[in-house]
Protein backbone atom coordinates (compact mmCIF):
# COMPACT_ATOMS: atom_id res chain seq x y z
CA UNK A 1 0.00 0.00 0.00
CA UNK A 2 2.72 2.86 0.91
CA UNK A 3 4.61 1.70 -2.35
CA UNK A 4 0.94 2.51 -4.75
CA UNK A 5 1.01 5.98 -2.33
CA UNK A 6 4.63 6.59 -3.19
CA UNK A 7 4.71 5.57 -6.73
CA UNK A 8 1.33 7.90 -7.09
CA UNK A 9 2.85 11.03 -5.17
CA UNK A 10 6.02 10.57 -8.09
CA UNK A 11 3.64 10.47 -11.00
CA UNK A 12 1.64 13.66 -9.97
CA UNK A 13 5.26 15.55 -9.53
CA UNK A 14 5.90 14.41 -12.96
CA UNK A 15 2.97 15.40 -14.62
CA UNK A 16 3.15 18.94 -12.79
CA UNK A 17 6.25 19.30 -13.90
CA UNK A 18 5.69 18.37 -17.79
CA UNK A 19 2.32 19.08 -18.51
CA UNK A 20 2.47 22.45 -19.27
CA UNK A 21 5.55 22.04 -21.43
CA UNK A 22 4.01 19.08 -23.06
CA UNK A 23 0.45 21.07 -23.82
CA UNK A 24 2.46 24.04 -25.01
CA UNK A 25 1.70 26.97 -22.78
CA UNK A 26 3.04 29.29 -25.30
CA UNK A 27 0.84 29.77 -28.62
CA UNK A 28 2.27 28.16 -31.81
CA UNK A 29 1.77 31.39 -33.76
CA UNK A 30 3.24 33.91 -31.11
CA UNK A 31 6.56 34.69 -29.36
CA UNK A 32 6.60 34.06 -25.45
CA UNK A 33 9.37 35.34 -22.51
CA UNK A 34 9.40 35.64 -18.93
CA UNK A 35 7.76 32.38 -18.18
CA UNK A 36 5.40 32.87 -20.97
CA UNK A 37 3.61 35.36 -19.52
CA UNK A 38 5.08 38.04 -21.75
CA UNK A 39 3.27 36.93 -25.41
CA UNK A 40 3.61 38.53 -28.81
CA UNK A 41 1.04 37.70 -31.38
CA UNK A 42 1.59 40.72 -33.81
CA UNK A 43 1.69 40.77 -37.44
CA UNK A 44 -0.09 37.10 -37.65
CA UNK A 45 -3.38 38.27 -39.62
CA UNK A 46 -5.04 36.65 -36.32
CA UNK A 47 -9.17 37.29 -36.49
CA UNK A 48 -9.42 35.06 -33.02
CA UNK A 49 -7.45 34.62 -30.12
CA UNK A 50 -4.74 31.99 -29.96
CA UNK A 51 -5.34 28.88 -28.49
CA UNK A 52 -3.11 28.08 -25.23
CA UNK A 53 -2.99 31.59 -23.76
CA UNK A 54 -2.61 30.82 -19.73
CA UNK A 55 -4.62 33.53 -17.86
CA UNK A 56 -1.69 34.94 -15.71
CA UNK A 57 -0.23 36.77 -18.94
CA UNK A 58 1.11 40.06 -17.92
CA UNK A 59 2.05 41.66 -21.38
CA UNK A 60 -0.20 40.96 -24.64
CA UNK A 61 0.10 41.99 -28.02
CA UNK A 62 -2.33 41.40 -30.31
CA UNK A 63 -1.61 44.39 -33.03
CA UNK A 64 -1.00 44.57 -36.73
CA UNK A 65 -3.87 41.64 -36.95
CA UNK A 66 -7.14 41.35 -38.19
CA UNK A 67 -9.43 41.78 -35.43
CA UNK A 68 -13.01 42.90 -35.51
CA UNK A 69 -14.26 42.42 -32.36
CA UNK A 70 -12.97 41.44 -28.91
CA UNK A 71 -15.41 42.18 -26.56
CA UNK A 72 -15.99 39.84 -23.67
CA UNK A 73 -12.43 37.81 -24.35
CA UNK A 74 -9.70 39.25 -22.34
CA UNK A 75 -11.88 39.43 -19.01
CA UNK A 76 -10.01 36.43 -17.74
CA UNK A 77 -6.08 37.58 -17.96
CA UNK A 78 -6.65 39.30 -14.32
CA UNK A 79 -3.19 39.91 -14.60
CA UNK A 80 -2.82 41.73 -17.41
CA UNK A 81 -0.87 44.97 -17.42
CA UNK A 82 0.17 46.18 -20.95
CA UNK A 83 -2.44 45.44 -23.93
CA UNK A 84 -1.95 46.51 -27.25
CA UNK A 85 -4.52 45.79 -29.75
CA UNK A 86 -3.37 48.83 -32.12
CA UNK A 87 -3.64 48.60 -35.96
CA UNK A 88 -6.69 45.87 -36.39
CA UNK A 89 -10.41 46.74 -37.22
CA UNK A 90 -11.57 47.27 -34.01
CA UNK A 91 -15.12 49.35 -33.80
CA UNK A 92 -14.71 50.19 -30.28
CA UNK A 93 -12.86 49.48 -27.27
CA UNK A 94 -13.55 45.91 -26.42
CA UNK A 95 -15.95 45.65 -23.47
CA UNK A 96 -14.96 44.40 -19.95
CA UNK A 97 -11.42 44.68 -20.01
CA UNK A 98 -9.49 43.61 -16.99
CA UNK A 99 -9.13 46.24 -14.17
CA UNK A 100 -5.24 45.28 -13.81
CA UNK A 101 -4.44 47.29 -16.47
CA UNK A 102 -1.56 50.22 -16.81
CA UNK A 103 -1.31 50.50 -20.01
CA UNK A 104 -4.01 50.54 -23.55
CA UNK A 105 -2.63 50.88 -26.93
CA UNK A 106 -5.36 50.82 -29.52
CA UNK A 107 -4.07 53.37 -32.44
CA UNK A 108 -5.09 53.02 -36.19
CA UNK A 109 -8.68 51.44 -35.52
CA UNK A 110 -11.90 52.30 -36.67
CA UNK A 111 -13.02 53.56 -32.95
CA UNK A 112 -15.71 56.15 -33.88
CA UNK A 113 -16.90 57.09 -29.75
CA UNK A 114 -14.79 56.42 -26.20
CA UNK A 115 -18.01 55.84 -24.21
CA UNK A 116 -18.28 56.48 -20.56
CA UNK A 117 -18.21 52.35 -19.80
CA UNK A 118 -14.85 51.95 -21.43
CA UNK A 119 -12.66 53.60 -18.61
CA UNK A 120 -15.02 53.84 -15.88
CA UNK A 121 -13.27 50.88 -13.72
CA UNK A 122 -10.17 51.57 -15.31
CA UNK A 123 -8.79 52.82 -11.87
CA UNK A 124 -4.84 51.48 -12.11
CA UNK A 125 -4.74 52.64 -16.46
CA UNK A 126 -1.95 54.92 -16.25
CA UNK A 127 -1.88 55.22 -20.30
CA UNK A 128 -4.61 55.35 -22.66
CA UNK A 129 -3.63 56.06 -26.42
CA UNK A 130 -6.62 55.65 -28.64
CA UNK A 131 -4.79 57.45 -31.57
CA UNK A 132 -5.47 57.75 -35.09
CA UNK A 133 -9.20 56.32 -34.84
CA UNK A 134 -12.36 58.19 -36.15
CA UNK A 135 -13.18 59.25 -32.59
CA UNK A 136 -15.68 62.48 -32.57
CA UNK A 137 -16.78 62.11 -28.76
CA UNK A 138 -14.39 61.04 -25.89
CA UNK A 139 -17.20 60.40 -22.27
CA UNK A 140 -15.33 60.48 -19.34
CA UNK A 141 -16.79 60.04 -15.95
CA UNK A 142 -15.55 62.18 -13.18
CA UNK A 143 -13.31 61.14 -11.04
CA UNK A 144 -12.06 58.00 -12.62
CA UNK A 145 -8.98 56.56 -14.74
CA UNK A 146 -7.57 58.44 -11.10
CA UNK A 147 -4.12 56.93 -11.98
CA UNK A 148 -3.81 57.75 -15.75
CA UNK A 149 -1.11 60.04 -16.68
CA UNK A 150 -1.15 59.66 -20.67
CA UNK A 151 -3.89 60.43 -22.54
CA UNK A 152 -3.33 60.43 -26.51
CA UNK A 153 -6.20 61.29 -28.88
CA UNK A 154 -4.82 63.07 -32.21
CA UNK A 155 -5.45 62.34 -35.42
CA UNK A 156 -9.07 62.16 -34.60
CA UNK A 157 -12.21 63.64 -35.40
CA UNK A 158 -12.91 65.80 -31.85
CA UNK A 159 -14.74 69.04 -32.38
CA UNK A 160 -15.07 70.08 -28.05
CA UNK A 161 -12.01 69.18 -25.88
CA UNK A 162 -13.23 66.25 -23.81
CA UNK A 163 -13.99 67.40 -19.93
CA UNK A 164 -14.01 65.42 -16.92
CA UNK A 165 -10.08 64.52 -18.22
CA UNK A 166 -8.57 62.93 -14.75
CA UNK A 167 -6.55 65.74 -12.45
CA UNK A 168 -3.60 63.83 -11.98
CA UNK A 169 -2.97 63.24 -15.64
CA UNK A 170 0.29 65.01 -17.29
CA UNK A 171 0.57 64.64 -20.54
CA UNK A 172 -2.84 64.86 -23.39
CA UNK A 173 -2.39 64.86 -27.03
CA UNK A 174 -5.23 66.42 -29.12
CA UNK A 175 -3.17 66.97 -31.91
CA UNK A 176 -4.33 66.67 -35.49
CA UNK A 177 -8.19 66.74 -34.65
CA UNK A 178 -11.27 69.73 -35.77
CA UNK A 179 -11.34 71.20 -32.10
CA UNK A 180 -12.42 74.63 -32.33
CA UNK A 181 -13.80 75.17 -28.86
CA UNK A 182 -12.85 74.81 -24.93
CA UNK A 183 -16.00 74.57 -22.89
CA UNK A 184 -15.50 76.42 -19.20
CA UNK A 185 -14.02 74.35 -16.51
CA UNK A 186 -12.67 71.97 -18.84
CA UNK A 187 -8.84 72.29 -17.57
CA UNK A 188 -9.38 73.78 -14.21
CA UNK A 189 -8.79 70.39 -12.29
CA UNK A 190 -5.66 69.68 -14.35
CA UNK A 191 -3.05 71.23 -12.09
CA UNK A 192 -0.39 68.52 -12.85
CA UNK A 193 -0.82 68.67 -16.15
CA UNK A 194 2.84 68.71 -18.01
CA UNK A 195 2.50 68.58 -21.66
CA UNK A 196 -0.55 69.48 -24.19
CA UNK A 197 -0.65 69.33 -27.45
CA UNK A 198 -3.25 71.44 -29.50
CA UNK A 199 -1.56 71.70 -32.81
CA UNK A 200 -3.31 71.34 -36.12
CA UNK A 201 -6.80 71.77 -35.25
CA UNK A 202 -9.00 74.51 -35.73
CA UNK A 203 -8.94 76.97 -32.69
CA UNK A 204 -9.79 80.43 -33.72
CA UNK A 205 -9.21 81.61 -29.96
CA UNK A 206 -9.26 80.69 -27.10
CA UNK A 207 -11.89 81.47 -24.12
CA UNK A 208 -10.83 83.93 -20.99
CA UNK A 209 -9.10 82.02 -18.28
CA UNK A 210 -8.89 78.58 -20.34
CA UNK A 211 -5.10 78.17 -19.24
CA UNK A 212 -5.01 79.92 -16.46
CA UNK A 213 -5.17 77.16 -13.71
CA UNK A 214 -2.49 75.05 -15.80
CA UNK A 215 0.43 76.33 -13.29
CA UNK A 216 2.69 72.61 -14.06
CA UNK A 217 2.26 73.21 -17.69
CA UNK A 218 6.04 73.02 -19.38
CA UNK A 219 4.80 72.82 -23.05
CA UNK A 220 2.07 73.40 -25.57
CA UNK A 221 2.01 73.36 -28.84
CA UNK A 222 -0.72 75.85 -30.88
CA UNK A 223 0.79 75.74 -34.30
CA UNK A 224 -1.57 75.32 -37.35
CA UNK A 225 -4.34 76.70 -36.20
CA UNK A 226 -6.56 79.38 -37.80
CA UNK A 227 -6.19 82.34 -34.60
CA UNK A 228 -8.34 84.91 -36.01
CA UNK A 229 -5.72 87.49 -35.24
CA UNK A 230 -7.98 91.20 -36.17
CA UNK A 231 -10.70 90.15 -33.82
CA UNK A 232 -9.84 92.38 -30.77
CA UNK A 233 -12.52 90.75 -28.79
CA UNK A 234 -11.31 87.10 -28.64
CA UNK A 235 -7.71 86.75 -29.11
CA UNK A 236 -5.93 89.09 -26.83
CA UNK A 237 -6.62 86.50 -23.99
CA UNK A 238 -3.97 83.87 -25.71
CA UNK A 239 -1.92 86.33 -26.47
CA UNK A 240 -1.00 87.90 -23.61
CA UNK A 241 -1.14 84.44 -21.90
CA UNK A 242 1.17 83.46 -24.40
CA UNK A 243 3.87 86.20 -23.27
CA UNK A 244 2.73 85.75 -19.43
CA UNK A 245 3.56 81.66 -19.04
CA UNK A 246 6.63 79.96 -18.45
CA UNK A 247 5.43 76.99 -20.21
CA UNK A 248 7.71 76.48 -23.76
CA UNK A 249 5.02 77.73 -26.45
CA UNK A 250 5.69 75.91 -29.83
CA UNK A 251 3.59 78.30 -32.87
CA UNK A 252 2.35 80.98 -30.60
CA UNK A 253 -0.38 82.65 -32.46
CA UNK A 254 -0.23 85.33 -34.04
CA UNK A 255 3.29 85.90 -34.30
CA UNK A 256 3.74 86.98 -37.96
CA UNK A 257 1.65 90.22 -36.76
CA UNK A 258 4.04 92.71 -35.74
CA UNK A 259 1.57 93.91 -32.87
CA UNK A 260 1.35 90.45 -31.28
CA UNK A 261 4.73 90.28 -29.62
CA UNK A 262 4.42 93.54 -27.71
CA UNK A 263 1.82 95.48 -27.29
CA UNK A 264 2.94 99.05 -26.73
CA UNK A 265 2.34 100.38 -22.99
CA UNK A 266 0.10 103.82 -23.78
CA UNK A 267 2.08 107.08 -22.96
CA UNK A 268 2.62 107.93 -19.25
CA UNK A 269 1.52 112.00 -19.09
CA UNK A 270 4.47 114.00 -17.53
CA UNK A 271 4.29 117.55 -15.57
CA UNK A 272 5.90 118.99 -18.62
CA UNK A 273 2.96 118.13 -20.64
CA UNK A 274 1.00 119.92 -18.53
CA UNK A 275 2.86 123.27 -18.56
CA UNK A 276 1.11 126.04 -20.84
CA UNK A 277 4.45 126.47 -22.81
CA UNK A 278 4.36 123.22 -24.11
CA UNK A 279 0.86 123.15 -25.28
CA UNK A 280 1.72 126.49 -26.80
CA UNK A 281 4.29 124.66 -28.38
CA UNK A 282 2.65 121.53 -29.62
CA UNK A 283 -0.26 124.11 -31.29
CA UNK A 284 2.80 125.59 -33.20
CA UNK A 285 4.04 122.20 -34.23
CA UNK A 286 0.97 121.01 -35.72
CA UNK A 287 0.58 124.46 -37.37
CA UNK A 288 4.36 123.71 -38.36
CA UNK A 289 3.20 119.87 -39.86
CA UNK A 290 0.71 120.75 -41.70
CA UNK A 291 2.66 122.82 -43.99
CA UNK A 292 6.11 120.34 -43.78
CA UNK A 293 6.89 118.17 -46.10
CA UNK A 294 6.53 114.39 -45.04
CA UNK A 295 9.75 112.59 -44.38
CA UNK A 296 11.51 110.06 -46.21
CA UNK A 297 12.98 108.18 -43.58
CA UNK A 298 12.16 108.12 -39.64
CA UNK A 299 15.08 107.96 -37.55
CA UNK A 300 15.34 107.89 -33.78
CA UNK A 301 16.84 110.51 -32.31
CA UNK A 302 16.45 111.34 -28.57
CA UNK A 303 14.29 114.36 -27.45
CA UNK A 304 16.37 117.40 -26.67
CA UNK A 305 16.22 120.61 -25.27
CA UNK A 306 18.81 122.88 -26.40
CA UNK A 307 19.59 126.62 -24.93
CA UNK A 308 20.90 129.17 -26.98
CA UNK A 309 21.77 132.94 -26.37
CA UNK A 310 20.09 135.15 -28.76
CA UNK A 311 20.15 139.22 -29.00
CA UNK A 312 17.96 141.06 -27.18
CA UNK A 313 14.42 141.84 -28.68
CA UNK A 314 15.25 139.17 -31.12
CA UNK A 315 12.68 138.57 -33.47
CA UNK A 316 11.18 135.24 -34.10
CA UNK A 317 13.22 132.36 -35.37
CA UNK A 318 12.47 130.55 -38.91
CA UNK A 319 10.96 127.22 -37.61
CA UNK A 320 13.08 124.06 -37.83
CA UNK A 321 11.22 120.76 -38.59
CA UNK A 322 11.85 116.97 -37.33
CA UNK A 323 10.49 113.84 -37.69
CA UNK A 324 8.12 112.33 -34.98
CA UNK A 325 9.51 109.51 -32.68
CA UNK A 326 6.64 108.68 -30.55
CA UNK A 327 4.55 106.98 -33.02
CA UNK A 328 5.70 103.41 -34.31
CA UNK A 329 3.49 104.21 -37.21
CA UNK A 330 5.56 106.61 -38.88
CA UNK A 331 5.95 110.14 -38.83
CA UNK A 332 3.37 112.06 -37.37
CA UNK A 333 4.01 115.87 -36.89
CA UNK A 334 6.91 118.30 -37.36
CA UNK A 335 8.01 120.37 -34.36
CA UNK A 336 9.70 123.71 -35.06
CA UNK A 337 11.95 125.81 -33.77
CA UNK A 338 10.28 129.11 -31.78
CA UNK A 339 12.38 131.94 -30.17
CA UNK A 340 10.35 131.75 -26.88
CA UNK A 341 11.40 134.55 -23.64
CA UNK A 342 11.90 132.55 -20.50
CA UNK A 343 11.47 135.22 -17.39
CA UNK A 344 13.09 134.56 -14.25
CA UNK A 345 11.19 134.65 -10.61
CA UNK A 346 13.58 136.72 -9.88
CA UNK A 347 13.41 139.39 -12.23
CA UNK A 348 11.19 141.92 -13.01
CA UNK A 349 8.80 141.73 -15.65
CA UNK A 350 10.12 141.73 -19.07
CA UNK A 351 8.48 144.92 -20.28
CA UNK A 352 9.91 147.12 -17.77
CA UNK A 353 13.28 145.14 -18.24
CA UNK A 354 13.18 146.64 -21.51
CA UNK A 355 12.09 150.02 -20.58
CA UNK A 356 15.28 150.63 -18.82
CA UNK A 357 17.62 149.61 -21.15
CA UNK A 358 18.50 145.77 -19.25
CA UNK A 359 19.37 143.30 -21.88
CA UNK A 360 16.88 140.05 -21.56
CA UNK A 361 18.34 136.89 -22.53
CA UNK A 362 15.54 134.65 -24.37
CA UNK A 363 16.24 131.13 -24.90
CA UNK A 364 15.69 129.15 -28.19
CA UNK A 365 13.48 125.42 -26.99
CA UNK A 366 13.83 123.18 -29.93
CA UNK A 367 11.46 120.67 -28.92
CA UNK A 368 10.70 117.79 -31.47
CA UNK A 369 8.12 116.13 -29.19
CA UNK A 370 7.16 114.80 -25.83
CA UNK A 371 9.63 115.21 -22.79
CA UNK A 372 13.47 116.56 -23.36
CA UNK A 373 15.72 114.77 -22.08
CA UNK A 374 17.81 117.71 -20.28
CA UNK A 375 15.27 119.58 -18.80
CA UNK A 376 15.58 118.91 -15.10
CA UNK A 377 19.10 120.07 -15.40
CA UNK A 378 17.31 123.72 -16.06
CA UNK A 379 17.78 126.26 -13.06
CA UNK A 380 14.24 125.62 -11.09
CA UNK A 381 13.27 128.74 -10.79
CA UNK A 382 13.75 129.56 -14.39
CA UNK A 383 11.76 126.19 -14.75
CA UNK A 384 8.76 127.00 -12.19
CA UNK A 385 7.96 130.01 -14.34
CA UNK A 386 8.18 129.44 -17.89
CA UNK A 387 5.86 130.90 -20.03
CA UNK A 388 5.26 131.25 -23.80
CA UNK A 389 5.67 134.59 -25.00
CA UNK A 390 7.14 135.26 -27.89
CA UNK A 391 9.54 138.48 -28.60
CA UNK A 392 8.74 141.53 -31.37
CA UNK A 393 10.28 144.93 -31.13
CA UNK A 394 8.35 147.83 -30.70
CA UNK A 395 5.17 146.05 -28.91
CA UNK A 396 4.83 145.94 -25.24
CA UNK A 397 3.79 142.57 -23.60
CA UNK A 398 0.36 141.61 -22.23
CA UNK A 399 1.63 142.22 -18.62
CA UNK A 400 2.87 145.59 -19.48
CA UNK A 401 -0.13 146.98 -21.18
CA UNK A 402 -1.73 145.86 -18.02
CA UNK A 403 0.12 147.66 -15.59
CA UNK A 404 -0.37 150.64 -17.94
CA UNK A 405 -3.66 150.41 -18.01
CA UNK A 406 -3.72 150.70 -13.76
CA UNK A 407 -1.15 153.35 -13.87
CA UNK A 408 -3.53 155.42 -16.36
CA UNK A 409 -6.60 154.52 -13.93
CA UNK A 410 -4.73 155.88 -10.92
CA UNK A 411 -4.02 158.96 -12.55
CA UNK A 412 -7.29 160.13 -13.67
CA UNK A 413 -8.84 158.77 -10.03
CA UNK A 414 -6.38 161.23 -8.70
CA UNK A 415 -7.35 163.96 -11.02
CA UNK A 416 -10.82 164.05 -10.25
CA UNK A 417 -10.25 163.81 -6.49
CA UNK A 418 -8.36 167.24 -7.15
CA UNK A 419 -11.09 168.58 -8.89
CA UNK A 420 -13.55 168.07 -6.36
Amino acid sequence: MEYQILNTSTCLLVLLVFIPTGLGICPSSCKCSGNDRNVDCSGRNLTVLPQGLQDNLTYLNLSFNQFVDLDHQLTRFTNLRTLDISNNWLKNVPAHLPKSLWELYATNNNIKVLQKLDTAYQWNLRVLDISRNMVERAVLINNTLSSLKFLNLSSNKLWTVPTNMPYNIETVDLSNNFLSQILPGTLVRLQHLTSLYLHNNKFSYIPDKAFDQLSQLQVITLYNNPWSCSDNQTIPYVLQWVQGTAARVLGAPCAEQPWASTVPAPAQPTALDSSPMIKGTKAADREASAAAPEPTKVTKTHKQLKAKEVPPLGTQSPPALFPGTDSPDGPQEAAATRTILVQDSAEGNASLALATGSSTTPMTLSITSGMPTNYSKMPQSTTATLRKEEATPGVPSRASRWQMGLLCLALLHALALAMD
